[in-house]
């Protein structure tokens, strides 16, 4: 579906269901460079199990329309515009990479629309390293490729998904492609220059970290969980940071397991 927010077209993916009023809201935030395609299994579930799932695109990813928002703070007050526009009291936001972040500023700035929070492959504060960003700033394929291979474990660089078919590395390739120009740069931009770390979040949370991410280590999401309130822990093992493709069953059981229990 598309929404009119801040006067620009704004695609959310819905999970293929229409929006039911009085229904649970859930939320999905994409990372750097990508779009709500990363959700489309989530989404899915969600949407069919009494949800108003709600997968958007920011500001110039996917289908949306406008410039990339360079910091995470105009993300997170975007994307309350977009809940307002959704008609949504309140939430339960789902943030991997970049999104995390997003979640993460939008459970400080919203406490009262914020139903829970749940952080995938997060890092707060998320530094970059100058070598991609420099990449990222030349519009360079270097940054796709560092991001990729950094982002899979040895297991995803080889195969050995559960679901049949999935080839992770060319998907992660392929979808860092589609970005336009200069999108990835402000993202990764974003994402070095937040620094939330002492902000206080009340809701209830979910932190999910990967033991072989290279983007934003394990001990870092395990640093941010002991920051939130009685944050629930989910550890994957040897998974990448790209764990939406690597472990899609775990991710969406852990998930589901803390919504049910809110």
């Amino acid at each position: 579906m598309y929404l009119d927010v801040n006067a620009e077209r704004v695609f959310v993916s819905t999970g293929t269901s229409r929006h039911q009023p009085g229904a649970p809201a859930i939320v999905f935030v994409h990372g750097a460079g990508m779009d709500h395609s990363i959700w489309v299994m989530m989404s899915r579930y969600f949407a069919r199990h009494g949800f108003n799932a709600a997968a958007i695109d920011l500001p110039g990813h996917g289908r949306s329309q406008g410039v990339p928002l360079d910091t995470i703070d105009a993300m997170a007050d975007w994307l309350a515009a977009v809940v307002d526009a959704l008609g949504f009291d309140q939430s339960i936001i789902v943030g991997h990479s970049m999104g995390s972040l997003v979640a993460h500023r939008f459970a400080v700035d919203q406490r009262d629309r914020c139903r829970a929070v749940a952080l995938l492959g997060t890092s707060v504060p998320m530094p970059v390293t100058e070598a991609l960003m420099t990449a990222a700033a030349d519009n360079h394929h270097a940054a796709i490729e560092m991001i990729n291979t950094w982002s899979h474990s040895s297991q995803g660089k080889v195969g050995a998904n559960s679901n049949p078919g999935v080839w992770m590395m060319g998907t992660g390739e392929r979808l860092l492609e589609r970005a336009g120009r200069g999108v990835l740069h402000a993202d990764l931009g974003a994402c070095n220059s937040y620094s939330g770390v002492s902000q206080e979040i009340v809701s209830p949370s979910l932190v999910i970290a990967a033991g072989a991410d290279l983007m934003t280590p394990s001990r870092a999401g395990l640093e941010v969980a002991k920051a939130l309130p009685h944050a629930e822990i989910v550890r994957l093992d040897d998974c990448g940071h790209f764990m939406l493709s690597e472990r899609p069953n775990e991710v969406l059981s852990a998930v589901a397991t803390f919504v049910k229990g809110l």
